[in-house]
């Protein structure tokens, strides 16, 4: 009996084995499935010819995003495909040689197809398609040399298709920063573009390629908005500055202080109301498109006059900067074609201030606060066309004291408001003091 019970103790206080029995199993499968996969891989890569040439044709025939390539270069396709499942392939057999390599592939191909705009879903569904053949042949050939190992596969099964996951991620990234390339590229080019017109710089060789990436008529009618506001960022983060239209066709670009953009005028003058409107005028169609503009308080906004063609934009950006010269500082839309005048004193600074210093520089002389009030009481008479009544009305006088304050300047200034050519110089004068600062 003591016999008996001593070696039952010693099992009972035995340790247990460190492996169980069905882990022990389990890695010996592994390892039987990993020698079972290795040669099934190698008959592949000899038959890699027949394999690539199976995979093309399904990319044909099932994912119509290469349909027309392989149509134009088949042979570039292919190898392309060949060297892809080389490397794949040869990364089931030595994963550490030809892992780096098979990336590299992957992502030449990401960059490859996101250049040639192939659509990343087509891509994507290449790659699995392959994934797929590859897993096939696996089992087809497993099954010709043994069916019993079929099963081992499953072991390795995971492995193959996070392998396939894996590319399909490192595709996806190429991809997606080819795009970012592309993307600023085109940007880059059309912001170029862009500015070479708004400069006047742009080559005529080149404007039907910009009008082509553009997307402007070549001979189309334009003008040119000048926008000044206080916002810093480029209109392309946010919104434009201002609110055109509906149906407004218009390019936007930053410049360094100003914000520009090209209005299609044809777009501008449109009939929204779905019938057969005449053509209106330039005018028309200019004050159509200032009265549409939704403009932010404190933002001025400069209209140019109408020119024809791309080629004059350099011109229509000219106008368009004087016509926002002639802006208030408190803001508002200033067509060019109506302040003439204005624009004229704004195209040359030096002479709008020697001309302001000449007529109103007598003004100069006397208390601040009544020569505020003399210049003052001279502006709303001439925008009220020479009303002293209605002068009175906006300044909260009577028409006498209107009258009395116009004496006091033709006396200081030595000019007559009944004399044309003087009242011209006094409106000149006004003009270049308000926006010249004179």
């Amino acid at each position: 009996m003591p016999q008996v019970v001593r070696p039952r103790i010693r099992a009972l206080r035995a340790t247990p084995p460190v492996t169980p029995l069905p882990q022990r199993f389990r890695s010996l499968a592994d390892r039987e499935a990993v020698e079972v996969l290795h040669r099934s891989a190698r008959v592949l890569l000899e038959e890699l010819p027949e394999l690539t040439e199976r995979l093309v044709e399904v990319l044909y025939e099932q994912e119509p995003g290469y349909r027309a390539a392989i149509e134009s270069t088949r042979a570039d396709i292919w190898q392309e495909v060949h060297h892809s499942l080389r490397h794949n392939v040869g990364s089931l057999i030595q994963p550490r040689e030809f892992r780096e390599a098979a990336h590299r592939t992957t992502r030449w191909i990401g960059e490859i197809r996101a250049e040639q705009g192939v659509p990343l879903d087509a891509v994507l569904h290449a790659f699995r398609l392959g994934g797929a053949m590859v897993w096939q042949g696996l089992v087809d050939e497993t099954a010709r040399r043994d069916p019993e190992d079929v099963r081992l596969l499953v072991h390795v099964a995971a492995d193959v298709w996070n392998f396939v996951d894996e590319h399909c991620g490192v595709l996806t990234d190429a991809y997606r920063q080819a795009e970012r390339r592309i993307d600023w590229r085109r940007e880059n080019r059309q912001r170029l573009m862009t500015a070479a017109l708004l400069d006047g710089t742009a080559r005529i060789a080149d404007l039907p390629d910009a009008a082509t990436t553009l997307g402007l008529p070549e001979d189309g009618r334009y003008a040119v908005l000048a926008v000044r506001t206080d916002r810093r960022a480029p209109h392309a983060a946010t919104a434009p500055p201002v609110a055109l239209p509906d149906g407004v066709v218009a390019l936007w670009h930053t410049d360094a202080d100003t914000e520009l953009a090209i209005v299609a005028l044809e777009s501008a003058a449109a009939d929204t109301s779905g019938g057969c409107a005449e053509k209106p005028g330039t005018g028309d169609e200019l004050a159509r498109l200032a009265a549409g503009m939704t403009v932010p308080a404190g933002t001025g906004v400069g209209v140019g006059s109408a020119v024809e063609g791309l080629a004059a934009l350099g011109e229509a950006r000219r106008l368009a900067g004087t016509a926002l010269r002639a802006c208030p500082a408190s803001g508002g839309v200033v067509l060019l074609d109506e302040h003439l005048p204005t624009a004229l004193v704004v195209s040359s600074p030096a002479l709008g201030n020697a001309l302001a210093d000449r007529v109103l520089g007598p003004l100069d002389g006397i208390d601040p606060a009544d020569r505020d009030v003399l210049i003052e009481t001279l502006t709303a008479w001439l925008e009220a066309d020479g009303s002293a009544q209605r002068a009175g009305a906006r300044l909260y006088c009577h028409r006498n004291t209107v009258l009395n304050r116009l004496r006091r300047f033709e006396q200081l200034s030595g000019r007559c408001l009944t004399r044309p050519a003087d009242a011209v110089e006094v409106c000149l004068a006004l003009a270049a003091r308000r926006l010249l600062g004179g």
